[in-house]
C-alpha cells in the first residue's frame, strides 16, 4: 500500500503523478503550436489508416465473440491447450479472443474471466502474458496495407505475431496451473441472436476504436511535447548512431515502444526489408505502453497482476521480430 502523507492523505504514486501532469500542462503552455500540430497529425493518421482499417475487423472480431465462436473453438482445443500450455479449454478461449479482437479485447476478456471465477487470478495472469495480442485488423490493414502497401506483408506478420504468442505460451508452460487451483468453469455465456448481436458489435466497435484513436492522440501530444524540447530528436539521432540505422527507422521505433498507433504512422514510407519488417513485428508484439496502460486499467478491480504481461510483451516481440526478420529475407 502506498504510502499516506499525514495531513493530506494522497499516496505518494497520486502525488508524483499530480507534479508530472502539472509540468506537462505548464510544458505545453510554452510548446502549444508544436503540441497542436503534432495532434493534427495524429487526427489524420486516424481519419486516413487507423478508423478505416480496424473498425471493419473489430466490428466482425466482436460479432464472432457474441455469436458464441470463442467458446466454440475453445471446447475444441481444449486437449491441446492442457498439453501444450496447461491451462483450461475456458482459458484457451482467451488466445482467441487476443488474436482476433486485438489489444486491449484480450486483457479485458481474461479479467473478465477472473470475476467470473470461469480462471483462477493465477491462471488468468499466465494467459495475459502471451494471450493479449494485436488484432489482424491493425496488422493486416494499418501495418500491411498502411504502412508497406501489401497485404501479403500483413499476413506474414500476423501469422508471426501468432506464431510468438504461442511461443511465449510454450516458454511459460513450466509454470503449470493444477487442476486443484482452477474452479469450476461456468456455463459459457448463451450466445445471442444476431438481430442482437450486430447492434451490440458496431456499439462496441465504435468504443473500441475511438479509445484507440484517443490514446494515439494523447501520445502524439507528449511526442510532440518531447519533440518542441529537442529531447525526441536528440534520443532518436543517438540511438540511431548506436545502431547504424536510419533516423526514420529509430524514430519510429521510439513512438511505437510509447505507442503502437503513432508507431504505425511513424512507419509510413519504410520498404519492405527484413530489419524494418522486423521492426514492425517486434512493436506489434510489444503493444506500446499505452498498451500496457489500458491492460493495468482493465485489471483494476480484479487479482489479476501485470508483471507477467510486461515480460511476456518482451519475450513475444523478441520472437516476432527474430520470426519476421527471417521469414521476410526468404519469401520476399
Amino acid at each position: 500500500m502506498d504510502k499516506m502523507n499525514e495531513t493530506g492523505g494522497m499516496p505518494v504514486k497520486n502525488k508524483l503523478a499530480v507534479c508530472a501532469a502539472l509540468c506537462a500542462m505548464f510544458a505545453m503552455l510554452f510548446a502549444s503550436q508544436q503540441v497542436v500540430e503534432s495532434c493534427r497529425c495524429a487526427l489524420q493518421l486516424c481519419l486516413e489508416m487507423i478508423l478505416p482499417t480496424l473498425f471493419p475487423f473489430f466490428v466482425i472480431s466482436i460479432l464472432l465473440s457474441r455469436l458464441g465462436f470463442p467458446a466454440l473453438l475453445g471446447r475444441l482445443i481444449a486437449p491441446a491447450a492442457e498439453r501444450l500450455f496447461g491451462i483450461s479449454g475456458t482459458g484457451a478461449s482467451a488466445l482467441v479472443i487476443g488474436l482476433t479482437g486485438g489489444y486491449p479485447l484480450g486483457a479485458a476478456y481474461i479479467a473478465d474471466m477472473e470475476r467470473s471465477g470461469a480462471v483462477s487470478a493465477r491462471e488468468a495472469e499466465r494467459l495475459l502474458a502471451f494471450c493479449n495480442n494485436s488484432g489482424p485488423a491493425f496488422i493486416i490493414g494499418a501495418i500491411g496495407v498502411g504502412v508497406f502497401g501489401s497485404a501479403s506483408a500483413g499476413l506474414l506478420l500476423y501469422a508471426m505475431h501468432a506464431c510468438a504468442a504461442v511461443g511465449t505460451g510454450l516458454l511459460l508452460r513450466h509454470r503449470r496451473v493444477s487442476a486443484s487451483e482452477r474452479p469450476p468453469s461456468p456455463a459459457a455465456p448463451a450466445p445471442v441472436p444476431l438481430s442482437r448481436a450486430l447492434p451490440d458489435a458496431v456499439s462496441q466497435a465504435v468504443v473500441s476504436v475511438l479509445s484507440v484513436c484517443g490514446f494515439v492522440v494523447c501520445f502524439s501530444a507528449f511526442t510532440g511535447l518531447l519533440d518542441a524540447n529537442g529531447f525526441f530528436s536528440a534520443a532518436a539521432g543517438r540511438l540511431s548512431l548506436l545502431l547504424g540505422t536510419e533516423l526514420h527507422w529509430t524514430r519510429a521505433l521510439l513512438c511505437g515502444l510509447l505507442e503502437l498507433g503513432s508507431g504505425a504512422g511513424a512507419m509510413r514510407g519504410l520498404s519492405l526489408t527484413p530489419l524494418n519488417a522486423a521492426l514492425a513485428a517486434g512493436l506489434l508484439s510489444w503493444g506500446g505502453i499505452s498498451v500496457h496502460l489500458q491492460t493495468l486499467a482493465l485489471l483494476a478491480d480484479s487479482e489479476i497482476k501485470g508483471a507477467l504481461h510486461t515480460a511476456g510483451r518482451l519475450v513475444s516481440a523478441l520472437l516476432a521480430a527474430a520470426l519476421a526478420y527471417v521469414f521476410t529475407k526468404i519469401l520476399f
